[in-house]
């Protein structure tokens, strides 16, 4: 999730946020900035490196034999990029998908665009760009049959693979008009002719089956840990047990006396912030993996914990909540909230207190890298999300030309953004470079190094506050979170949640409350914080979901109509208006807060659960909704409690509304995977620690869902199918919802309040 985060000249002026800011490069590298002037501040494509490219010499090249080879620039990790955005080239270029092939792009942004997997910024930054390159590959196709048969560029359509002249039957295959076509000039974007959706033949259909689909289905998909090369050798790397622990000694005789052991190799500490570097240790190189593992079990290390080793995660839980009782920094500020509060009677006031733990992303695939230095260049194979920061970080530690590496995309077995961290990336190089010249070296994560060594999900306290009267109105509202920041990769002692993730569920909250309070509280990080699918949108939304619903509880009223009373009628809101400058990097004016779209998606998770209904005893109905992401989510989860308090899903009911939906197949699988995703870190999922160290290791102790207890049932809601909107996202906007609307729904089968994550059962 590279970002900038910027202030308006508004925001700047009035100091609430401070007058600097923190950025963030692709590569990791902090700059400090001064607020950005409204006239010169780029937004969503054009604020990210590398921009956006629509030239369709970069995109697209044809073979005689008329085959349409489509580069896909964006790493694919089961979203489906690799076949929507082709796809949306091929509608455009009116090429026949079955005489489409998809290639992956290397690491390349200056030639392909930014080309980080993450944020949910595929489709929403590449839509139009692909949509440009497929209409001017159209079009150029189109001059050269003109060309060819000396008529008026307006006389002939391209259609179907071919380009045909009506008037006189005349027609060419595009592989034939490929060579003339290359040459004519690329047209400008005042001159496409882009499709009216009337005439799409892919977009929005469900006709384009996923271009990886068959080979996964047999098992011949090359992924991150399926890399193969002459020669190879294989490496697992002991690291510190503690974040920011170091090396103090090591002996690895033994571990060279494993058979099949070749080298031991240091990797040093990193200095500074952790940001994408190795956390350091000793690797182990072996001929095969198992022997890697056996040796670095061998190895004698005695290492230093460094300033985190007393780190207690039980402890820091009573931190964090002690924070959120306390007066934070203020974030936004409506109203008088603190005096409303003060002046309030006692049953007027409520107030109630959750808590997430660490998360680990735990994705199938655990990290794995090939590199090979040959002849003064490296070479990458890796399954990445960021792989221009991961030919930075090569590029950077072997003192080589970013030119002088080339970084492989491979399919990613998951990755809900730990893979746009290429640590792992860096510390293959370092072991190549002690490799005999023309070595290529597989470093190996294990299951147990994944869970030890995560960017992990950071740890929240939220408190929120409320003054509702008689009649059920919210007169006032408190929210306070409590957790450590990502700028703590980047910045050494960062405190307190930036903007950026109090613009996620926190800040940017639409109701119609007449004061409203939202702090921050400075607390330290003592882990490697980063983004994890849909990032600080889960605590917030968590928290703020389960606490409307006992606000509309305490009224009396019925939550999904204490909800839309809430939200009000339909308008759109400028994220300003409610202290988010950030906006997800968009436009305020392009994307502002639309209160119809919410109330669109409520209505449709409701009526596809069938709101309302009598239920049996032990069951209930949960509702929780978010925007994040451009996109507007709602869900409704349905349960059954047993007598022993075991939690059972029975449906879960999923609304989304992201604007044009431009592959409909894919929004669903990932609306049913984030609903897996949901339930799995609501209900079992944490990670914990003592004296610094992670305390669970595999999928037996820090669980994710088992298959007997996904939910029987997911219907997805897809909502306003609207291609005159701006693309929200879709990969991560699905998870928020669901972990509140679980234990809401809890609330209405027992009459009991889950407050903390995970629910394990109810008691």
């Amino acid at each position: 999730m590279s970002t900038t985060i910027q202030l308006s000249r508004r925001r700047f002026l009035q100091g609430s946020l401070g007058a600097l800011t923190l950025a963030v490069t692709a590569g990791g590298l902090v700059t400090i900035v001064r607020a950005a002037d409204a006239d010169s501040k780029k937004y969503g494509a054009d604020s990210m490196p590398g921009g956006t490219v629509d030239d369709p010499l970069v995109f697209v090249s044809i073979a005689e034999d008329g085959t349409v080879t489509i580069v896909a620039h964006r790493a694919e990790m089961g979203t489906g990029v690799r076949t929507s955005l082709p796809m949306v080239v091929a509608d455009e270029m009116e090429a026949s998908w079955d005489r489409v092939r998809v290639v992956q792009a290397e690491a390349n942004e200056a030639r392909y665009g930014n080309q980080n997997v993450d944020g949910s910024r595929s489709m929403r930054h590449f839509l139009m760009p692909m949509r440009r390159a497929g209409a001017a590959a159209r079009q150029m196709l189109e001059a050269a049959a003109a060309a060819r048969w000396s008529v008026p560029v307006a006389e002939v359509k391209a259609v179907r693979h071919q380009v045909v002249h009506p008037s006189s039957g005349r027609r060419l295959g595009y592989g034939e008009l490929a060579a003339d076509a290359a040459r004519q000039p690329v047209p400008g974007t005042e001159q496409l002719k882009l499709k009216a959706r009337a005439d799409y033949r892919y977009i929005g259909k469900n006709q384009v089956r996923l271009v990886d689909l068959e080979a996964i289905g047999k098992g011949q998909a090359t992924y991150g840990m399926d890399m193969r090369l002459p020669g190879m050798v294989y490496a697992v790397v002991a690291r510190p047990p503690v974040v920011g622990g170091k090396l103090r000694r090591f002996d690895s005789e033994k571990a060279l006396a494993v058979p099949g052991v070749l080298k031991v190799v240091e990797i040093p500490a990193f200095q500074g912030a952790p940001a994408f570097q190795p956390l350091g240790g000793v690797a182990v190189v072996a001929r095969n993996t198992w022997a890697a593992i056996k040796g670095r079990e061998a190895l004698e290390i005695e290492w230093d914990d460094g300033p985190n080793g007393g780190y207690d995660s039980a402890d820091f839980r009573r931190t964090l909540v002690e924070a959120s009782r306390a007066t934070g920094k203020t974030i936004r500020d409506n109203g008088d909230a603190v005096s409303v509060w003060n002046g309030a009677a006692e049953t007027e006031r409520f107030a109630a207190e959750y808590y997430i733990p660490h998360l680990a992303h735990a994705s199938m695939e655990p990290p794995v890298a090939t590199v090979q230095i040959k002849e003064g260049r490296a070479e990458v194979w890796t399954s990445v999300q960021n792989p221009e920061a991961a030919r930075t970080a090569v590029a950077t530690r072997l003192k080589l030309k970013p030119e002088d590496v080339k970084v492989n995309v491979l399919l990613l077995g998951g990755g809900f953004g730990r893979k746009s961290k290429p640590d792992y990336v860096d510390e293959a190089a370092i072991v190549a470079r002690a490799m005999p010249e023309g070595t290529p070296v597989k470093l190996v994560w294990t299951r147990e190094d994944d869970i030890h060594h995560d960017y992990l999900h950071t740890v929240s306290a939220e408190r929120l506050e409320a003054v509702i009267d008689k009649s059920g109105k919210v007169r006032s509202w408190l929210h306070r979170s409590a957790a450590p920041t990502i700028a703590s990769l980047f910045a050494e002692g960062a405190k307190g949640q930036q903007l950026f993730e109090s613009a996620m569920s926190a800040i940017n909250m639409p109701y119609q409350i007449p004061n409203v309070r939202v702090e921050t509280a400075e607390v330290a990080a003592h882990a490697r914080i980063g983004w994890f699918r849909s990032v600080a949108n889960i605590p917030h939304a968590f928290a703020a979901q389960c606490f409307i619903a006992e606000l509309a509880h305490r009224a009396g009223k019925d939550h999904r109509q204490f909800a839309l009373d809430l939200i009000g009628p339909a308008r759109q809101i400028d994220p300003g208006d409610m202290a988010d400058t950030w906006n997800y990097t968009e436009s305020p004016e392009r994307y502002p807060y639309d209160t119809g779209r919410l109330r669109g998606v409520i209505e449709a998770a409701c009526q596809g659960a069938k709101w309302g209904r009598e239920l049996p005893k032990g069951h209930g109905l949960g509702l929780a909704f978010c925007y994040s992401f451009m996109s507007y989510t709602a869900t409704v989860v349905e349960v059954a409690v047993d007598e022993k308090g075991g939690v059972r899903v029975l449906a879960v009911d999923m609304a989304m509304d992201c604007g044009p939906q431009i592959n409909p197949e894919r929004i669903r699988a990932q609306m049913e995977g984030g609903a897996v995703m949901g339930l799995s870190l609501a209900l079992t999922s944490e990670i914990t620690f003592e004296k610094g160290r992670v305390k669970q290791s595999n999928f037996h102790d820090y669980q994710v869902l088992r298959h007997n207890a996904s939910p029987r049932v997911i219907r997805t809601h897809l909502v306003n199918d609207d291609h005159d909107l701006p693309p929200g996202g879709v990969g991560e906007p699905p998870v928020p919802p669901v972990a509140p609307a679980l234990c809401n729904a809890i609330f209405a089968a027992t009459g009991k309040r889950v407050r903390s994550l995970p629910v394990g059962t109810v008691v």
